[in-house]
């Protein structure tokens, strides 16, 4: 099988589209379906969908029609009031800025997806932020456990076996020492 083409290679695969509406991938001589061109653009391979006979670039018109085929699937992606505002574009003083600025807007747009997916996955593979969300939930136990909210791991201090009033307060002052020193290098972090 071929090398697959993507977005920063220099050709594009070529897509005939025929009369009878088969679409002939060239790169892998075998015909394809719309479902598999929409699998390409996602995996970010580049290519062109070109009339057979005319050699006409037709890959807006393939793609618009992809876009059609999801939103039929009832993969609503594209808001009735967009829609309306998109079409009330045609034909006004600024249509030919319009691309540019959705093309713009979804390039931003995905940026910041991988920037929060990056992020989440340092908040969670033991970066600084997931040492801060581990303190927290020992203070928040050691604060349950001081109060005896319940919390399962906590211990109330009414519960421990053998428990004296003089042990409770003791225990109390030494969760609250913890507390303080939890707090003080949360401060120094910050």
């Amino acid at each position: 099988m071929a090398k697959s083409k993507t977005v920063g290679d220099a050709e594009p695969v070529i897509i005939k589209k025929y009369a009878n509406r088969r679409l002939y991938n060239t790169e892998t001589s075998s015909y394809i379906t719309l479902d598999l061109l929409s699998q390409m653009t996602r995996e970010g391979r580049e290519f062109v969908v070109v009339d057979a006979k005319t050699g006409e670039d037709i890959t807006h018109n393939v793609l618009t029609q992809i876009i059609m085929e999801e939103e039929q699937r009832g993969k609503n992606m594209l808001p009735v009031n967009f829609l309306r505002q998109l079409i009330a574009m045609y034909g006004d003083s600024m249509q030919s800025m319009v691309p540019q600025y959705l093309e713009a807007s979804m390039e931003a747009f995905r940026k910041n997806q991988q920037q929060f997916q990056e992020a989440m996955k340092g908040a969670f593979g033991g970066g600084p932020l997931a040492e801060i969300a581990k303190r927290n939930m020992q203070m928040f136990e050691a604060a349950a456990s001081a109060f005896g909210t319940g919390i399962p791991g906590a211990t109330p201090p009414s519960a421990t076996p053998g428990a004296t009033e003089e042990s409770k307060d003791d225990e109390i002052a030494e969760l609250k020492a913890q507390l303080a020193a939890l707090n003080a290098k949360i401060d120094k972090l910050s």
